[in-house]
């Protein structure tokens, strides 16, 4: 089972693959993280990886896509796909990666917001870091976030109406508390 966590920065996508990769065995694609372990293991890809980003340049898509290649081929019971696609041309290439491999896309599940209550929550969340004495994200600030946000209602919210029309889409309330938010992802899921 292939399924896309989509919703904006701070819905708790990370969240809830983290306790899919726990309850179900699935594996957690996260971008950010795939770049990184690229970068750090020396292999080809790895290495045009880290040469991209050394010159603070963006990681195309085909660089990306080739990545998810590789994991894909590595197997496992399923993958979560967090962060990606961002864009239609994203995900019209992740549709034809998974065709080609002879894979498929079960569902695209939305973690769906009130942007309000979202900013609340982030706002929130670094507060009770930064008393904890634990590290504060960059951007886990009321501006960040407003601009994050702002860069995925014209990025990535497209996707949504894209995977409706596939007839992937599902929504569950991303605002519930995270016990219930897996429980209704898992319901979905089936």
């Amino acid at each position: 089972m292939n399924i896309i966590l989509l919703g904006p920065p701070g819905a708790g996508k990370g969240t809830q693959a983290g306790l899919l990769t726990k309850s179900r065995g699935m594996v957690q694609l996260s971008t950010g993280d795939m770049l990184r372990e690229a970068q750090a293991s020396g292999s080809e890809m790895g290495k045009i990886v880290a040469e991209v980003m050394a010159k603070g340049q963006l990681v195309t898509d085909e660089i990306v896509i080739g990545l998810i290649r590789e994991k894909l081929a590595q197997g496992g019971s399923g993958f979560i796909f967090d962060g990606f696609p961002r864009t239609l041309a994203q995900a019209d290439a992740l549709g034809a990666l998974l065709a080609e491999m002879g894979q498929g896309l079960h569902a695209a599940i939305e973690l769906q917001v009130n942007d309000e209550v979202l900013v609340d929550r982030i706002v929130g969340r670094a507060e009770e870091a930064r008393a904890a004495g634990k590290p504060v994200r960059a951007d886990d600030n009321a501006e960040s976030l407003k601009t994050r946000l702002m860069a995925y209602y014209k990025q990535t919210s497209p996707l949504v109406g894209y995977y409706h029309a596939k007839g992937l889409l599902k929504g569950v309330d991303g605002l519930a508390p995270i016990d219930d938010v897996a429980a209704q992802i898992d319901a979905l899921l089936g």
